[in-house]
């Protein structure tokens, strides 16, 4: 039974990783900023993975990948960590983890769209409902009827957004870079082993945001980082369960099932993220979010089954 569905629980497994991923680094990312976050959960994801490598493979680094797979998940890690993780960690500090994991659900969909548009591939009247009520979802969370700042027109009410625009735009990157690197992920990963394949990503993640900072000059805010225990007990607990755990399960599922319902199953992130995001950062949900959370994580599910 297990090792029949072994990528739905894999893909479970990283729903849940996931989220205390996104609680922990929400927390780091509003103490010392969404690059610093970046560059140091990644650094800490390579020494997990191996240490791992070198207990499971027997090495360290995955010397062993072939060329093919190195170019494509080096671009993957370009895309997804660099690009598109960049962008989600800025949401984090921007509109909290909650509301971009929301956001964050549209990744399957624009997976698959990318897909219809570049590659020809078919989209049924069910894949567009699905896309339609996961839109409609996150409509639901993001906008609100707020009253009318106009003197004249005090009783009239206006539909505007419940959280800043830059916010809901970095998220919305963070979709499509995640996206695109999980489908380049999963054409150079083949038949490579699904940690290895991370760690090859992680280090094109290092590389990149290392070179940013050289441009940026930013390297006293790392420093600083990591003399704060507070910040680094955050970011190793958030780089464990997320860069090593996390995406690695991710392509564990990618290679045992498919890319739709290993998305499907890894979406129903916003919906886990509630009890935490009540309990660690005491935000107040109304009706309408929990609703509109639903109905956005079941428009995710529609649209692959």
């Amino acid at each position: 039974m297990f090792q029949t569905h072994l990528g739905e629980y894999a893909a479970l497994l990283t729903a849940v990783f996931w989220t205390i991923t996104a609680i922990a680094f929400e927390s780091a990312g509003k103490k010392v900023g969404s690059l610093t976050t970046n560059l140091i959960r990644l650094f800490l994801a390579f020494i997990f993975i191996g240490i791992y490598s070198q207990i499971t493979r027997g090495s360290f680094i995955p010397f062993d990948a072939s060329t093919h797979q190195w170019v494509w998940l080096s671009l993957s890690g370009v895309v997804g960590f660099v690009i598109g993780d960049l962008l989600l960690f800025e949401a984090y500090v921007v509109i909290g983890s909650r509301v971009s994991m929301l956001i964050m659900s549209l990744t399957p969909p624009i997976t698959a769209f990318i897909g219809w548009l570049v590659m020809g591939e078919v989209l049924t009247k069910q894949n567009f409902i699905g896309m339609f009520l996961t839109i409609l979802g996150i409509m639901i969370v993001v906008f609100d009827r707020k009253p009318n700042n106009n003197n004249s027109s005090k009783n009239k009410k206006s539909v505007k957004l419940s959280y800043p625009i830059i916010g809901i735009l970095l998220a919305f990157g963070g979709a499509v870079g995640q996206g695109t690197g999980l489908v380049l992920s999963k054409y150079g990963m083949q038949d490579f082993d699904p940690f290895a394949a991370t760690q090859i990503r992680v280090i094109t993640g290092l590389v990149g945001f290392s070179i940013l900072f050289i441009i940026l000059k930013r390297w006293k805010k790392v420093f600083s980082a990591i003399k704060d225990k507070d910040v680094m007990t955050r970011l190793s607990i958030g780089a464990f369960f997320g860069p090593f755990l996390g995406v690695s399960f991710s392509l564990l599922s990618i290679k045992h099932t498919t890319t739709g319902v290993a998305s499907t199953i890894m979406a129903i992130v916003p919906v886990l993220i509630i009890p935490p995001a009540i309990i660690f950062f005491k935000e107040k949900l109304n009706f309408k979010e929990i609703i509109g959370s639903i109905i956005a994580v079941g428009g995710v599910a529609l649209f692959f089954m």
